[in-house]
């Protein structure tokens, strides 16, 4: 979706705790979020013309086929369309794409997009089997340690090309941690530090290849909602921010048929988006990007430009991606302190830089912020999503 004074606008959110949520059934989570962004957006449930709800589920809860549950919190959505899209870990930016088309076409001028999971109802040996669903089976599904064993392998590939990066990914978490103090939605709002995160300890073991318990992101439960408009209505609305950019890129699923030390589908992902938002790298004020594991993070720096490859670590050694930096990345403390529910990944990513360009991020906020990026992926970078935000109103 290329930049224009037609873009669909972000127009109202909300944002669930993220965590162990015990006791709070899905249904329940799913009409709490959508109530109140709808609200946010200054609007009724009966102005909402289409619904689009992300979420993975592979096994999480029983109950699938989620799209009218929130009907059962807000009757009057009775009898609009509502759709369940899945796209493994950028399922939630699945569901923004989905409503996005939707205004595109002229069949909505209001969307509600939901992105939940409640993953804690299984054990974490059950959470790994699930998730390894979102793998090439017929070559992946045996890989110890779950979907950690195959950014293990990720991890270990780069380290045999181009040096042990203990050090960097150390860096990335204690940053990610660090972030995560102020963000009030966070899982884990602790800040561990470098020497914690570097070092194996009974408390920080190895989980998977070089990546520690420090690398890993949560498993957690939660939601997050958006109001997406038309340009036309959102610009008598309380607040606005544009899609300067919504772009969607797959590559093949097996590991096997990549280069497993680059991230080449959301490089051009970036790309794309960049040229669409008629933007440079150098413009962006923050980017949101999809730390599942701290070597994923890395990678990414490399696949947004930040770094030619092999050379991520220098971005994280130089400071450039902290939150006083060149590019601060991961403001509110990414996947690894505010947790990945699944499904609520990438509306939660969306929610969290959509409050940056606002200027309503509280302690997050970064200053003067006027274009957010953010990054999504489904898989090892197999669906890659990014978006580029503006506020206009």
């Amino acid at each position: 979706m290329t930049a224009s004074a037609s873009s669909p606008c972000i127009t109202g959110w909300h944002h669930s705790q993220f965590g162990k949520l015990d006791g709070i059934d899905p249904e329940v989570l799913i009409g709490q979020v959508a109530k109140a962004a709808i609200e946010h957006a200054g609007l009724q449930p009966e102005d909402i013309d289409s619904v689009h709800v992300g979420t993975f589920n592979a096994g999480f809860l029983y109950q699938d086929f989620p799209s009218s549950l929130v009907l059962n919190t807000l009757p009057q959505l009775r009898f609009k369309p509502a759709t369940r899209l899945e796209n493994a870990c950028a399922t939630g930016s699945a569901a923004i794409h989905s409503g996005l088309q939707a205004i595109k076409a002229g069949e909505s001028k209001h969307v509600l997009v939901i992105g939940f999971e409640k993953m804690t109802e299984l054990a974490t040996p059950q959470v790994g089997e699930v998730l390894l669903k979102a793998c090439y089976a017929k070559e992946e599904a045996g890989i110890p340690g779950g979907f950690a064993g195959v950014f293990g392998k990720i991890a270990q590939s780069y380290f045999d090309r181009f040096g042990d990066q203990s050090d960097a990914l150390a860096m990335i978490a204690a940053k990610n941690h660090k972030n995560g103090m102020v963000n009030p939605y966070a899982h884990m709002r602790k800040d561990f530090g470098f020497e914690f995160c570097r070092n194996v300890s009974d408390k920080n073991p190895y989980v998977a290849g070089p990546l520690k318990r420090t690398d890993c992101s949560l498993i957690s439960d939660g939601a997050a909602a958006l109001v997406i408009s038309a340009a036309d209505v959102a610009k008598a609305m309380p607040r606005a921010v544009q899609f300067r950019a919504a772009v969607h890129v797959n590559d093949f699923l097996p590991l096997s048929r990549r280069d497993p030390t680059r991230f080449e589908a959301a490089e051009l992902a970036w790309k794309k988006a960049l040229g669409d938002a008629s933007l440079t790298l150098n413009d962006l004020s923050l980017v949101e990007t999809h730390d599942c594991f701290t070597v994923a993070e890395l990678l990414e720096y490399e696949a947004m430009g930040l770094a030619p490859h092999g050379q991520g670590a220098r971005v994280i050694a130089e400071g450039i991606t902290a939150k006083d930096g060149k590019l601060p990345v991961n403001p509110s403390g990414g996947l690894k302190s505010k947790g990945h529910p699944v499904g609520a990944t990438g509306v939660s990513m969306h929610v969290m830089a959509a409050m940056q360009a606002a200027h309503d991020a509280g302690d997050m906020q970064i200053a003067n912020a006027r274009y957010a990026g953010v990054f999504n992926m489904g898989g090892a970078a197999v669906a890659n999503y990014v978006s580029i935000l503006e506020r206009v109103n």
